[in-house]
């Protein structure tokens, strides 16, 4: 359904607002009336979350279209005296070639996590998307016109959410022009995903960290990712570990997992391996053709190489902004650069992402980068997952651990002093390790810090 009604909307010259299923009723109206939404588009399943929202936002009944399933079919030249869409003939729709237009038109409104506070809505141009397009898939197209042998089968498996960045993207857009076949889950479940990797044959694929963590760690991984030929994993950072072990199990280990590093606002990957090389320091490659970077400092300088600092882009890919949010447009545009609030370092002509500029920790005028501490925690083989978060202790912060893993098999102390072991002193987790049943996370895969922080204002204010 997806992929008709995004074009089906572009056709009829409009605009996509996605919405992720995981929303709330109250999120959802409140995306329908900040993008100006004339209408909702579900699937039977969401019809309750849809009418709630939709009815909250104002929306009157006949607005809200849900389109189900139905058994296969073949489509054929209809032939009846009665006007039908259905015809060898093009559709008679606007087709707008000026570039100023298709660089100023909203193609779809890409709502951010929201991590760190209010989602707002990115303005995705149809120009950003063909750029993006261009820019991932064609190096992939030449790179196997020129390999000997067979060229590669574009066949992916859809199992994220479509209203984020990357599975827009990679599911709908990309795979039109590739040509390829995108074969969809209506809903993750891992004992399934990795059936429909084997039955499938899927040969291409992108996730995000937690799925490769699950790939790295899962005695459920056999022989399922033998037909991948090269695989990417971005919206947050993976562990160099933790991506060295998933390697292992693609292509019968002679895969590639490469790493990428973008935002909604980037259109999804800014940075990306090239198809014909290796990796395996942990970096997020470099960046894409016709973009630009640069690395600065709290003042807005750039910084010497090797040191981090917060990314700054500039490009065709790179949105005009967020939509009926003038101080968010202020505030994220400095001289045409959009300051992503991620620090990265540069060497050896990669990008390595460090942190969330937000979401670093300090401790005694030390910084902690909550990343480096998540990416060792998850390479104890006892440790299924982890989040880093600062708490307050005595004028500074302390890092706090909140663990995904079994008691019995060990303890808090036990996982303190291992991390003891292998960082700084002032890296140690003297806010302590908190297990919990499983680490609150965006649908991208991101780690909602903000949940944590309000577990621990729930447990301060329980002292009191």
């Amino acid at each position: 359904m997806a992929p008709t009604v995004f074009y089906g909307i572009m056709a009829a010259g409009g605009s996509v607002a996605a919405s992720t299923p995981s929303s709330s009723p109250p999120e959802v109206a409140r995306q329908i009336n900040l993008t100006e939404s004339k209408m909702v588009i579900c699937s039977p399943d969401l019809k309750a979350l849809a009418a709630a929202g939709g009815t909250a936002a104002g929306l009157p009944a006949d607005r809200i279209l849900y389109i189900g399933d139905t058994h296969e079919f073949k489509l054929f030249e209809a032939k009846t005296d009665k006007e039908v869409p259905l015809s060898k003939e093009q559709l008679d729709w606007e087709r707008v070639t000026d570039q100023t237009t298709l660089e100023n038109t909203v193609g779809c409104y890409i709502y951010s996590s929201g991590t760190t506070g209010v989602p707002k809505a990115v303005k995705i141009s149809h120009s950003n998307m063909i750029a993006q397009t261009m820019f991932i898939s064609t190096p992939t197209i030449e790179y196997y016109k020129k390999r000997p042998g067979p060229g590669m089968k574009y066949i992916t498996l859809a199992h994220l959410p479509a209203a984020h960045i990357s599975g827009l993207q990679a599911y709908i857009v990309n795979q039109t022009f590739m040509g390829g076949v995108v074969y969809w889950m209506k809903k993750f479940n891992f004992p399934e995903f990795l059936g429909y990797m084997k039955k499938y044959k899927v040969t291409t694929f992108f996730s995000v960290p937690p799925i490769y963590l699950m790939i790295a760690k899962s005695p459920l991984v056999t022989d399922q990712f033998d037909s991948v030929e090269f695989a990417l994993t971005g919206a947050a950072a993976l562990g160099r570990e933790t991506q060295i072990e998933a390697q292992k199990k693609i292509g019968k280990g002679k895969g590639i997992l490469g790493q990428t590093w973008g935002l909604s606002e980037t259109t999804g990957g800014f940075t990306i391996l090239p198809r014909h090389m290796t990796d395996d320091t942990g970096s997020v490659s470099m960046i894409v053709a016709n973009c630009e970077a640069r690395l600065v400092d709290e003042e807005g300088k750039d910084v010497e190489v090797g040191e981090p600092g917060e990314m700054w882009c500039r490009g065709p890919i790179v949105t005009k902004g967020y939509y009926k949010n003038e101080q968010a447009n202020k505030e994220a545009f400095v001289d045409g650069w959009f300051c992503t609030g991620d620090r990265l370092s540069f060497k050896d002509g990669k990008f390595y992402f460090v942190d969330r500029k937000k979401e670093l920790i300090k401790y005694k005028g030390f910084q902690v980068a909550p990343a480096e501490l998540e990416a060792l925690l998850v390479t104890h083989p006892k440790i299924q997952d982890a989040a880093v978060i600062g708490v307050d202790g005595e004028g500074t912060e302390l890092p706090r651990a909140y663990v995904v893993a079994d008691k019995k098999q060990i303890s808090a102390e036990e996982i303190a002093k291992w991390v003891e072991g292998q960082v700084a002193s002032y890296k140690k987790l003297r806010g302590g390790v908190i297990f919990i049943d499983a680490i609150p996370k965006s649908p991208s895969g991101k780690i909602l810090r903000k949940d944590l922080r309000a577990l621990v204002k729930r447990e301060t204010s329980a002292k009191l």
